[in-house]
């Protein structure tokens, strides 16, 4: 490519070794010849126009010296460049923690006992329901700032733990808010089916009905929802009560993402596929059919081995189907107080690779390109390619695997959003 004459570019990066993430390409999508040596040529460059990336390639193929067509001109220093991480799954807004439940579960007791003590979802319903707006967006931000430091650039956060129309449209404000506060961006998604809160003991159907019926219309009419989400599972609701809330999603323009099969298989995924949603998450008893489902519907899988570790699962998510069927796999930190308190990204890439067996590449891919699909924004971020917004990160690592191999470091040296140096 050359650079048109005219107008400059607004800014360039030089001296970078780019992992584009773009399919089909070397490993990790790199232009380097050899993307998993240490010595990779530091080739790259990035040129911006804007919040868009207007060229991602090789410098020679720009016809001049940087400081001749853009304004500004950034060293990247050798430095690997990957696209900004995508976070397409958490629970970032809730009062309380559950550390208790922690202990209780060392000693033996099952996630599963304890939601059906009143403990679990329903625990953090309560906090959640006492605490104000204010309240927490104040305790979100440092969970958020956590995983902004890691190169998180596009994040999803979930309601799901008010459970009335007011506190669940709370939750969605307070999300919401946290965007206008700190540089990035933020997808928010309803779970207003997430748990039976307690006042509709014995009346689930009467609840699937407020929540199809009232919380699914108020979200949309406010703009407070960019999705709808569902917990379908033996503890939670079932494939008709979850459909009945996608239904209501779907009259009012909402995409849909389900909570599938993380602890039985009751054909979630295959829901899932049905409804054409963005994403099935968990997928831990997912069958080969339901995969198959989601691959001709263009459904993501979104894999969380944060919950999986920390609830000492062991039926794992079926890869080599995911692989098989050519299923796009996203990781997700899943932060919640209750099954992940994961406040890394990072920590997710190692874990997926460790506990899933995914290859890094497939895991910075996941938090990535996938990550992007999975929120139905994989034509706008995700990859380093013209026309994609300018959100990348710069990391101090010798290969992109190293952001799946080192467990408790950040090699973040820093993040660009929309085109801008985050401070």
């Amino acid at each position: 490519m050359t650079k048109p004459s005219g107008a400059k570019w607004d800014k360039v990066w030089v001296n970078a070794r780019l992992a584009t993430m773009r399919p089909g390409f070397w490993p990790y999508g790199s232009i380097a010849k050899d993307a998993l040596a240490e010595g990779a040529p530091a080739n790259g460059a990035i040129g911006v126009e804007g919040d868009r990336i207007v060229f991602a390639g090789i410098a020679a193929e720009i016809a001049d010296k940087p400081e001749q067509f853009a304004h500004e001109v950034f060293d990247a220093g050798g430095r690997w460049i990957t696209p900004g991480l995508v976070d397409c799954h958490t629970h970032l807004v809730f009062g309380g923690d559950r550390a208790d439940e922690f202990e209780r579960r060392l000693g033996g007791a099952t996630y599963e006992e304890i939601a059906r003590a009143g403990g679990g979802i329903r625990s953090t319903v309560r906090a959640t329901r006492a605490a104000s707006e204010d309240a927490l967006v104040a305790a979100a931000l440092p969970r958020l700032d956590r995983l902004l430091a890691e190169g998180a650039t596009t994040i999803e956060i979930k309601s799901g733990y008010g459970l009335t129309v007011e506190d669940e449209l709370k939750q969605l404000r307070a999300a919401r808010r946290l965007a206008q506060l700190r540089r990035v961006d933020v997808k928010t998604t309803l779970l207003g089916a997430h748990a039976l809160p307690p006042e509709f003991e014995g009346r689930q159907a009467d609840y699937v009905q407020l929540v199809a019926g009232e919380l699914v219309p108020r979200a949309a009419s406010e703009g407070l929802a960019d999705a709808v989400d569902a917990f379908c599972e033996k503890i939670a609701f079932t494939p008709a009560e979850a459909a009945a809330v996608f239904d209501s999603a779907k009259r009012h323009g909402l995409p849909v993402k389900l909570h599938a099969d993380q602890l039985s298989d009751l054909g979630g995924a295959a829901l899932a596929a049905k409804f054409g949603a963005l994403s099935a998450d968990h997928l831990e008893f997912t069958s080969e059919e339901g995969v198959a489902a989601m691959a001709k519907a263009g459904t993501v899988a979104v894999l969380l081995p944060g919950a999986f570790y920390f609830l000492r699962e062991t039926k794992q998510p079926p890869i080599a189907a995911l692989r098989r069927h050519k299923v796009p796999i996203a990781l997700a930190s899943d932060v919640n107080p209750g099954s992940s308190p994961a406040l890394s990204l990072l920590l997710m890439l190692n874990m997926a690779c460790t506990l899933f067996r995914l290859t890094p590449e497939e895991a910075l891919a996941g938090v990535t390109r996938a990550g992007a699909q999975a929120l139905g924004l994989g034509k706008d971020r995700g990859m380093l390619a013209p026309g994609y917004r300018a959100d990348f990160v710069l990391w101090n690592i010798a290969r992109p695997a190293d952001l799946a191999y080192w467990i408790g470091a950040n090699p973040c040296h820093h993040v660009v959003k929309d085109g801008r140096i985050r401070a």
